[in-house]
């Protein structure tokens, strides 16, 4: 697809045009993955939003065991791992890395970069119950952001700027969502890989660039006949997808599964809903990104995601559920233990859990076991 092939041109020269770009006197705001930073604060600012995302080294994990305990779960290793070793090049290119504080987890990436490296961090809390008095706790959190971001590049956010980041975020997330919906039909446009390259991709790519390549896609994917990807349709969810952690697609692919939707907490970029920019808009980003949002495993009561993953299990018509969590997340790993049950009652499908520490030594098990389910719900 010409679109994709674009997006990946871009994205081989993004940390040269980034580097220019702080030439310029430009601002890389870099922050963590989960969905509870703003962009359009970043972007109002003048600033250049990076999402650190890269997973699936394992010797990143291995590295971080000079600094944390190994019990904090392997996706957030792997980040405390390429902050400290800057063997990924994002972190060496940010100004600034705001770090929502959603765990322990989390909180261990803040605290361990901030005593071990010269990043400059900037944590902030989110609340695990969606009441009033947490929205303006994190409210309280995104408007102290919002002053860090004017004191670091110097440019007020106005009400106007912030009117038009949300404008162009608002489109981006519409695309995805338009594109992502495509899947519903028995004759599926797009791989999830690719689904999932695109996704990655916005966290990193040029905004306007990218609400581009989405509208040169989606009109690509309308216009012209592709070929269907045939097999079991399988959902996809878990703790993390990061950016390079394609095993598990992957495999499914190779088992001749078809991935029609993902649900991940962090690394996917939650599209599902748009800021409505009436009155307040700071108060506007807040009940998006926070009240209206599908809430993680963490929050409590925690029934929410599992009433969203069964909506998204019938409305994509899938024959099975894969749940893909990474080691040590124990959230996730106490829902993976009753949702089969509750899956299989409303829906009548099987669920399979697998767990990734980004170890090779995992593949092939990871493969004998996705094979045998692919096989399972294909009979």
């Amino acid at each position: 697809m010409e679109a994709m092939d674009k997006l990946s041109a871009h994205l081989r020269t993004r940390l040269v045009d980034l580097r220019k770009a702080k030439e310029d006197g430009r601002k890389i705001i870099g922050y963590t993955p989960g969905g509870y930073l703003p962009e359009e604060l970043v972007l109002a600012s003048g600033a250049i939003p990076i999402c650190l995302i890269r997973g699936g080294d394992h010797s990143a994990v291995e590295l971080a065991g000079a600094y944390v305990c190994r019990w904090i779960d392997t996706f957030c290793r792997a980040q405390i791992g390429y902050g400290v070793s800057r063997d990924d090049p994002y972190y060496g290119i940010v100004d600034l890395l705001a770090i929502p504080i959603t765990d322990n987890h989390i909180r261990a990436v803040s605290d361990v970069l901030d005593c071990n490296t010269d990043i400059e961090i900037f944590p902030f809390g989110v609340p695990h119950v969606k009441e009033k008095t947490a929205l303006n706790y994190y409210l309280h959190g995104i408007t102290r952001l919002r002053a860090k971001l004017e004191e670091l590049t110097g440019v007020e956010i106005t009400e106007s700027k912030l009117r038009e980041a949300i404008s162009l975020c608002n489109r981006e997330r519409e695309l995805l969502r338009k594109i992502s919906l495509m899947r519903k039909s028995d004759t599926v446009p797009i791989s999830s890989k690719d689904f999932v390259a695109l996704n990655h991709g916005s966290f990193l790519a040029d905004k306007e660039f990218m609400v581009e390549i989405l509208e040169s896609l989606y009109n690509e994917l309308k216009e012209q006949a592709v070929p269907s990807h045939e097999g079991p349709r399988v959902l996809l969810t878990g703790s993390t997808l990061a950016r390079g952690d394609y095993k598990i697609l992957d495999i499914i692919e190779e088992a001749g599964g078809v991935v029609v939707i993902e649900e991940f907490a962090e690394g996917i970029r939650p599209y599902w809903e748009s800021v409505k920019p009436d009155g307040d808009v700071m108060k506007a980003l807040a009940d998006c990104y926070f009240m209206r949002r599908v809430s993680p495993a963490w929050f409590r009561p925690g029934r929410e995601r599992l009433d969203f993953l069964l909506e998204l299990a019938k409305d994509f018509n899938v024959s099975g559920v894969i749940w893909y969590q990474l080691m040590y997340r124990e959230s996730y790993k106490l829902e993976s233990y009753y949702f089969p049950d509750i899956l299989k009652r409303e829906t009548g499908l099987s669920m399979l859990t697998v767990e990734s520490d980004y170890d090779a030594a995992e593949t092939e098990p990871l493969r004998t076991r996705i094979e045998t389910f692919i096989e399972t719900i294909r009979r």
